[in-house]
């Protein structure tokens, strides 16, 4: 993993009174984006802490990797425009890049596709896991109990203070959790698991995997597959979200990157995050007729409803989603290489996105279509159930995930995490026999 290039500098002072004392904080700057006031001494000298619920004002790391700036519609991998990287580059050599901080020559590219390409198989005796479990599981929760147990057959790569161990492990992680992923998939359908092939890129390889069959092989298409490597590239890092966090977090005691890895998978899994795709389809399938839009949309714009129309908005992104435009054309490119525009439930969702973008009310709150819209959509399109958009999202922020860990593991200020909080339960009490209760 390489070492930040930009080091945060000093802005000056911020100075913070408590009762009658003036405490004088730190103010540091990072490459781009607001200045950062640090409260680290603040216990120490000041005797109090602050309080961030959600950390939504709190920055837990200095990091070289994703910038976004949700106001301006920004999203930044090690500097380039997710857009550029979306449009001209492809999976890949995106994972180079945010595991190596700069884009690869032919020659690195080339070595590393082939040392990505020979991890893509796993362990044949962990493909007995998936018996353990019901054919009903939620795939996520195969991928939780499967990736964790990565580290019970992969012991040359769990020594996270060895390099070479944890270079290892990066690799084997991005190759096979779409091996795992399409396994999950297969075992929920009752299908035989598909070896990966070498002579097959990521996305082609993924494919293949989840919808071939011994008696008849996937025939592969080069505009699904580069719609599916996009939607990889889209969800490859989001700077500290949830998961990311999650993952950093668990990093921090010393476990071995399968866990950690394992740990991001069990928080993306959440409807608040990684299930925002599944949710947005859902909520289209509710709606199921484009002439009970007005309904939707007289609900959502009444505050007082309690509705709110999924895949509209974004937490950080005040403006319109920078992944989403790229996410928006590559839909269409699907739909249209398909054919199935006229499936009632494409219709209504091209109707809503329609309206969110001509509404006065959508462009005034802007409610713009973000990412999940568009990829919920899309994946639908090439054939995915709904309990497997979040699988794939994993899949893709796999990457993100270690490329995050590898760089916590080599910040010299990281230390375990250890959030504070705010108490407010009994005062110290003595205990009361039970006979005087």
């Amino acid at each position: 993993m390489p070492k930040p290039p930009f080091a945060s500098k000093p802005a000056g002072l911020a100075k913070l009174t408590v009762g009658n004392k003036t405490i004088d904080l730190p103010v540091a700057r990072g490459t781009v984006g607001p200045d950062v006031v640090d409260v680290r001494k603040l216990y120490a000298e000041g005797n109090v802490f602050t309080y961030d619920p959600g950390f939504t004002a709190t920055a837990s790391c200095e990091s070289a990797i994703t910038y976004i700036d949700g106001d301006e519609g920004v999203l930044l991998y090690r500097g380039y425009p997710i857009d550029q990287l979306a449009e001209q580059s492809d999976f890949i050599e995106c994972c180079y890049l945010l595991l190596h901080g700069e884009l690869p020559s032919p020659d690195q590219l080339k070595t590393f596709r082939n040392q990505i390409t020979r991890h893509t198989m796993v362990h044949e005796q962990l493909s007995q896991f998936f018996r353990g479990f019901r054919r009903d599981a939620h795939p996520m929760a195969v991928m939780c109990g499967v990736v964790g147990a990565l580290s019970a057959f992969y012991h040359d790569s769990t020594d996270i203070n060895d390099p070479v161990q944890r270079t290892i492990a990066s690799h084997r992680m991005i190759a096979k959790l779409p091996t795992i992923a399409a396994m999950a998939y297969k075992y929920s359908v009752g299908q035989p698991f598909i070896y990966p092939r070498n002579e097959l890129n990521y996305s082609e390889n993924f494919l293949r995997m989840c919808f071939a069959v011994p008696a008849e092989d996937y025939k592969g298409n080069p505009i699904l597959a580069r719609a599916l490597d996009r939607i990889f590239i889209l969800h490859a890092d989001h700077e500290q979200n949830a998961s990311t966090s999650t993952v950093r977090l668990a990093g921090s005691s010393g476990a071995n990157p399968f866990a950690c890895i394992a740990a991001g998978i069990a928080c993306l899994w959440g409807p608040a995050h990684g299930g925002a795709n599944e949710a947005a389809l859902k909520m289209l399938e509710e709606i199921g007729d484009v002439k009970r839009i007005p309904e939707y949309v007289k609900r959502a714009k009444d505050k007082n409803s309690g509705f709110r129309l999924m895949g509209f908005g974004h937490r950080v992104y005040k403006n319109y989603d920078p992944r989403a435009k790229v996410m928006q054309q590559t839909c269409h490119e699907v739909l249209d290489t398909l054919g199935i525009r006229n499936d009632p439930l494409l219709q209504v969702a091209m109707e809503l996105e329609r309206i969110a973008l001509s509404d006065e009310y959508f462009i005034e709150k802007k409610l713009y279509p973000n990412i999940d819209f568009y990829s919920g959509i899309t994946l639908k399109a090439l054939g995915f159930p709904t309990s497997m958009f979040t699988v794939l999202f994993a899949v893709a922020r796999t990457v993100g995930w270690i490329a995050q860990w590898g760089e916590m593991i080599e910040d010299p200020s990281q230390k375990i995490g250890r959030p504070r909080q705010l108490y407010v339960g009994a005062p110290q009490r003595d205990y009361v026999p039970l006979h005087k209760r």
